[in-house]
């Protein structure tokens, strides 16, 4: 009746809204830090809340396996600190000199960055196709960094998207281990959860400047309560934005979620233009084009056949 052909459209659907809620997070990020909000203090918010959010679906799910957890503490110390807390705070403090838009492709750096770890670690030369693509991304970083025209924007807002992107090739690295037997859903909430005592930790000994206040913000040209700031970056571009990136994986497989993933960063400038009234300019159009595209062709290499000649180079004796 038709259900097979459905599933991959509801998934790849699902898939854009996670895409289109995640790139929400910059600007609810923006909104905090413009109303004296430190990027721990609301990196903190988003994470300790989300995890407060996700504690019960992932205590109904792990019932009676959590001799899984002991097992996977690697896994999830990697997802939950690196993945979580460094990407995310990195990511923050990066909106603070830099359109969210811009930091959110130069994050998406990441699986880039993966291709030549994988390189390094296992010695095997990726393909041809994945090295052109890689090519093209960084040449989209340098056009939408404004490297290439002298451009205003701060070094900074670099350095720390850089970070974020470090971030987003471990989230990558860590979720692609299924060894633990974990199901995705649990497995992002209890990294939430590491994430966010961490947080707690560091702010808590001083180490993490954490500065909040009840003061209005304006978001989208509305002044609002930091509560309906702090609810939305929760809400929208944490827990369901996670949720209904599960829900697309489960439907369309992690390999072709993954590609509807990248559309992200085109969400990001979407929504910066939007509510933002930010319009990026035609090299940043046109970087931000290959960036994507770049991407997408790394990804084509990793889907292309290895020849039989491609295999791990043996180190010398």
């Amino acid at each position: 009746m038709g259900t097979g052909r459905s599933l991959p459209i509801v998934g790849f659907l699902l898939a854009l809204g996670s895409a289109a809620c995640f790139a929400l997070s910059g600007i609810f990020a923006s909104a905090l830090m413009s109303a004296g909000w430190s990027a721990g203090a609301a990196v903190t918010a988003r994470i300790t809340f989300a995890a407060l959010v996700l504690a019960i679906p992932t205590c109904i799910m792990l019932r009676g396996n959590w001799d899984r957890v002991r097992r996977a503490w690697r896994p999830l110390l990697l997802f939950g600190l690196l993945a979580v807390v460094g990407c995310q705070l990195a990511f923050f403090l990066a909106v603070q000199f830099i359109p969210p838009s811009l930091a959110l492709l130069i994050e998406f750096l990441g699986p880039v960055m993966l291709v030549f770890w994988y390189w390094l670690r296992t010695r095997v030369r990726p393909s041809t196709l994945t090295l052109v693509g890689a090519a093209i991304a960084v040449l989209g970083l340098v056009a939408v960094s404004g490297v290439a025209t002298g451009g205003a924007l701060h070094p900074l807002g670099i350095v720390f998207a850089l970070i974020a992107a470090v971030g987003n090739a471990s989230y990558f690295a860590a979720g692609a281990s299924s060894d633990h037997g974990i199901p995705p859903l649990p497995f992002v909430g209890l990294g939430l959860g590491i994430g966010a005592v961490a947080l707690v930790i560091v702010s808590a000994t001083g180490l993490l400047p954490f500065v909040a206040n009840a003061e209005p913000t304006t978001l989208v040209n509305v002044s609002v309560s930091p509560v309906v700031v702090v609810t939305g970056m929760v809400l929208i571009a944490t827990v369901v934005s996670y949720v209904l990136g599960v829900a697309a994986s489960r439907r369309l497989g992690a390999t072709m979620a993954s590609f509807t993933g990248y559309s992200e960063p085109l969400f990001g400038i979407f929504w910066t233009i939007v509510l933002l009234a930010i319009v990026p300019s035609t090299l940043q159009w046109i970087g931000a084009a290959l960036v994507v595209l770049g991407v997408v062709t790394v990804k084509l290499g990793e889907l292309r056949p290895r020849p039989a000649s491609s295999v791990p180079i043996e180190a010398a004796p």
